[in-house]
């Protein structure tokens, strides 16, 4: 087997809820999504999505995506795709750095393989743990009561965990955190994530203030070492995001006792291969984590859903469902969300069949 063309199409997702908001002001109302498509000489094909939270939330933006695949691309052509190992190399070696350009890629060459070898991506990640999964539901950043509101309306629909956008006024994130409390349940999850928005001090203040709540802290601020000094100020438990770009991070963040809870995004560490070794790390070294990508669609949620299917569930803290957020589904047979929950496809690869007539003509074709 061979590959023969990659294809690079762009669709706009527009949110449901009109606007996603959090720290220092970032808020989007649309996005562009990449999704890549890797052909093969045998007929099979792959795809995989990348999806950048707009151009500021981390080193990803949308519009960059096709000019990295036509600088890996040449030299894919030829290769065999279900040698996953290989093409990363591959793409490292023409590519430095740029993870989330590689990470469609190496996300279709998985659902190569699985279609290949008759199995679902899952089993290839390491086998099937869990049929399906509980999600979390972001809560974008509003006033207090709206997020109140929010938390009370999402519950309703079957989500039993929450992850609250704060890293704005500490004031305001205090009210927000306390408000929300009100909301939730006894078992519910109610992570407060800044997103790198406060400085140490106003982090601190925040955790002081809810030092008696049930409520996780997630990625106070911008660097590690900032999180440090704030987790040295609390026993609330620790979420860090934004600063585990791989495996070298992480083992200076565990090293260093920083956090509870990772949160591995699969296209900022370079996409399924490296996440599932970051992964399996995990699990080694008794951190929970949350599984997930920056954002996406159809095939994001369906490459997540693998991921997820394959943690063992006492290492899973939570993950979330992006194509219930947009408007567009191009993939009619992906997960979807019932009950606050996501299950796993049964089918080999992905599982999905994407309806190509609704990604237009490609932005970029090598062959």
């Amino acid at each position: 087997m061979r590959i023969t063309q990659i294809d690079v199409f762009q669709v706009n997702y527009k949110l449901l809820d009109e606007e996603y908001s959090w720290s220092r002001g970032q808020s989007v109302e649309s996005f562009i999504s990449n999704i890549v498509k890797v052909s093969t000489d045998e007929g099979i094909n792959g795809f995989g999505e990348v999806c950048p939270l707009g151009s500021a939330y981390m080193a990803a933006y949308a519009k960059g995506v096709p000019s990295g695949v036509a600088e890996v691309g040449t030299l894919l052509i030829g290769q065999d795709p279900t040698q996953i190992k290989k093409i990363n190399e591959l793409m490292d070696s023409a590519l430095s750095g740029h993870n989330y350009v590689k990470s469609p890629i190496d996300i279709a060459c998985w659902d190569i393989l699985g279609q290949v070898s008759g199995v679902p991506v899952c089993t290839l990640l390491g086998g099937r743990c869990v049929e399906d999964f509980p999600l979390y539901r972001a809560i974008p950043q509003r006033s207090a009561e709206e997020m109140q509101e929010d938390v009370a309306k999402y519950r309703d629909e079957g989500y039993r965990r929450f992850q609250l956008k704060v890293g704005g006024d500490p004031d305001d994130d205090i009210e927000r955190i306390k408000a929300v409390l009100k909301a939730i349940k006894p078992r519910d999850i109610l992570v407060a994530d800044a997103n790198t928005g406060w400085i140490p001090r106003h982090a601190i203040r925040v955790a002081n203030a809810v030092a008696d709540d049930d409520v996780y802290i997630e990625q106070p601020c911008l660097t590690l070492e900032e999180c440090l000094t704030v987790r040295e100020h609390t026993n609330l438990p620790f979420i860090l995001d934004e600063v585990i770009t791989g495996i070298s991070p992480f083992l200076r963040a565990h090293e260093k006792r920083a956090m509870d809870v990772i949160n591995i995004k699969i296209s900022r560490v370079g996409g399924l291969s490296k996440a599932k070794q970051l992964r399996d790390l995990c699990e080694s070294l008794g951190i929970a984590m949350t599984l997930e990508d920056s954002w996406g669609g159809d095939v994001t949620t369906a490459a997540i859903a693998h991921f997820v299917g394959s943690t063992r569930e006492e290492f899973y803290f939570t993950s979330t469902d992006f194509n219930s957020y947009n408007d567009l589904r191009v993939a009619p047979d992906a997960p979807a969300r019932k009950n606050g929950r996501l299950a796993v496809p049964n089918e080999p690869g992905l599982g999905i069949h994407v309806d190509e007539k609704l990604l237009g003509e490609p932005v970029l074709t090598v062959m």
